[in-house]
């Protein structure tokens, strides 16, 4: 495990297609996919032999959430805002 935690934010590595979000707003109907880069934060995580998948919620600047999708952890970068020391 990548020691990705509930609450995390993350960056996701690669564009998600539509077919993989569940859009909560349908002012974003037109999208096509989520691009490499977009931020969100963990919401939820699922553990099944040992493998780990991530629900990771996306929402704009006024925290109004727009997708949501089921990631696995090669697919997200969690990102840090201080340096953690060892």
């Amino acid at each position: 495990m990548k020691n990705i935690n509930l609450l995390d934010t993350i960056a996701i590595l690669n564009s998600v297609p539509l077919e993989r979000l569940t859009l909560a707003e349908s002012d974003y109907v037109s999208v096509e996919s989520l691009p490499s880069g977009q931020v969100g934060t963990v919401v939820e995580v699922y553990s099944k032999n040992d493998s780990y998948k991530y629900l990771v919620e996306f929402s704009d600047s006024q925290g109004r959430e727009y997708a949501m999708a089921i990631l696995p952890e090669d697919e997200l970068l969690v990102l840090h805002y201080e340096l953690q020391v060892a």
